[in-house]
């Protein structure tokens, strides 16, 4: 079998770094302005139902309380939203911006009365969408990648739980995890195991001249079982090796080499 289209697919771009370099810089940079000046821009996060709260709809992800908080961020944001544009990068635009915006609505509604702030909602959207959509393609790539998602950031289904962390937005957590798994469903994308072209659905693939199609009669009975002799000769052509060849190249000796 071999594979046809697949690097039409999974194929490494300069969005593929670009995009999540330029988020890290954004959110540092935020961060950076806001305790450099005292701006308190977490007043923009998301304020569950209250209508100057649905601007940390957009806001929100870019906005962290202290340098833990960004730092802890900052690495599976960039990793998660890598893998996302390498290997869905047909709906890696679509599960970002919409990502953002349906998970910022979700903790609007479902949240705490205080402010929801950072990009783990956004994180928890693409820990989801990866690991579902994986599973759910059936194809060996993604499902790696969907297991590669559950040893590295497996343990962080127990936040999206009320009362582990009182400081943490288990809220927002749960509104990522939800909106990523619907994107999985909703989202469609190329069936890659159509990737994976057989011989004998190759255009120039004739079973009559087919040494193992040979084997076989028109209604599929095995009727042509190979000789012993001929299994012998297979056996004996798989395992002869190639003669080694040495070639040797005689010098003249001379006063600087003939020790």
């Amino acid at each position: 079998m071999r594979h046809t289209n697949e690097l039409n697919h999974f194929k490494f771009s300069p969005a593929t770094w670009i995009i999540p370099s330029f988020f890290l810089v954004v959110i540092w940079f935020v961060f950076y302005v806001d305790n450099s000046f005292n701006l308190h821009l977490n007043t923009h996060g998301i304020l569950p139902r209250t209508l100057s709260g649905l601007q940390g709809v957009v806001f929100s992800p870019f906005l962290h309380g202290d340098l833990s908080h960004i730092a802890n961020n900052s690495l599976p944001l960039f990793i998660l939203t890598t893998a996302l544009i390498y290997f869905y990068r047909e709906v890696s635009l679509k599960v970002l911006v919409y990502g953002i915006f349906f998970s910022g609505i979700i903790t609007w509604i479902i949240g705490r009365e205080s402010y929801h702030i950072g990009a783990s909602g956004l994180i928890y959207v693409l820990v989801s969408f990866i690991f579902f959509k994986g599973m759910m393609t059936q194809y060996y790539r993604l499902m790696a990648l969907s297991l590669a998602v559950v040893v590295l950031y497996g343990g962080m289904i127990w936040y999206v739980f009320p009362d582990v962390d009182h400081k943490i937005s288990w809220e927002g957590h749960l509104a990522g995890l939800l909106t990523g798994f619907v994107f999985a469903v909703k989202f469609k994308t190329p069936d890659y195991k159509k990737d994976i072209q057989y011989e004998w659905e190759k255009p120039d693939f004739n079973p009559e001249e087919d040494a193992f199609m040979k084997r076989f009669d028109e209604n599929g009975n095995f009727v042509n079982p190979p000789k012993p002799e001929e299994i012998l000769e297979v056996e004996e052509e798989q395992t002869r090796l190639e003669p080694v060849k040495y070639v040797y190249v005689f010098r003249e000796a001379t006063d600087d080499n003939k020790h």
